[in-house]
């Protein structure tokens, strides 16, 4: 069944039909620019909704006539400005710039769908946008290498397809999952999510880490992206001829 939703005063039918909406808003403009005050306005209308969501509000205590006073000394807090930033590989993303603060970097997606909070998802997420550059090269030296007549062969189908419809797949068992629990086992990480970080790590000597760890840990295929056929076959641990590793 699907369930209409309200943001600000617009009433979308499904959570679909709110994500095109704001996608439009997105790609009407260029990196760097700043949404004029309509789309200003539907895009706080839709932090507001994600916060609400997020927030669990109780009921506030009757503050003393000190916590007053300084309430009242403390400047006010606003989103002085939403923009069009640069994301992962030229990818479009919003950026609130607040009065006081970082700016926060944010998903129209995530905030439509407003996912529970998972600190491990976040942890992956992030360790997955730290190796990113990496599959992209490990992508890029095989077509250069492989490629004819602007296609590059599946390492499993043998099909050749095109730049696009191949992926950068690690090889079982040590999925890119696998070697992510591994990683904190090993180095007795303890993670915590922060709604303003959430696409790299803090602490850059963390994300140099977990790129060496991964780079001896994986072992990588370039493979068609919609393949389904069985990967059983892959998941000897002995390296094969055609493993791809990382070189940087």
């Amino acid at each position: 069944m699907r369930i209409p939703i309200i943001i600000g005063n617009k009433n979308f039918g499904t959570k679909k039909a709110a994500k095109e909406y704001y996608s439009a808003i997105l790609n009407s403009y260029n990196f760097g620019e700043s949404l004029n005050n309509l789309h200003y306005n539907d895009l706080i209308d839709l932090l507001q909704y994600y916060l609400t969501y997020t927030n669990k509000v109780d009921k506030p205590k009757e503050k003393t006539a000190t916590e007053k006073k300084e309430k009242n000394n403390e400047t006010d807090f606003f989103i002085q400005d939403v923009s069009i930033a640069r994301f992962t590989f030229k990818t479009k993303c919003l950026e609130f710039v607040p009065s006081i603060g970082e700016p926060l970097i944010i998903s129209y997606r995530v905030f439509v769908d407003k996912p529970k909070i998972n600190e491990r998802a976040t942890f992956s997420k992030v360790c997955r946008n730290t190796i990113q550059a990496d599959l992209i090269k490990v992508k890029q030296d095989y077509f250069k290498k492989r490629a004819k007549n602007f296609k590059a062969p599946c390492q499993e189908s043998k099909k050749f397809l095109q730049f696009e419809d191949l992926v950068v797949d690690h090889r079982q068992p040590n999925t890119l999952s696998v070697i992510i629990d591994r990683f904190i086992k090993v180095k007795k990480i303890e993670y915590k999510s922060d709604l303003n970080k959430l696409s790299e790590f803090k602490n850059q000597e963390l994300a140099k880490s977990f790129r060496e760890y991964h780079t001896e840990k994986a072992l990588l295929r370039v493979v068609d992206k919609n393949l389904n056929s069985s990967r059983s076959g892959l998941a000897r641990l002995k390296p094969m001829k055609v493993d791809i590793k990382i070189n940087y």
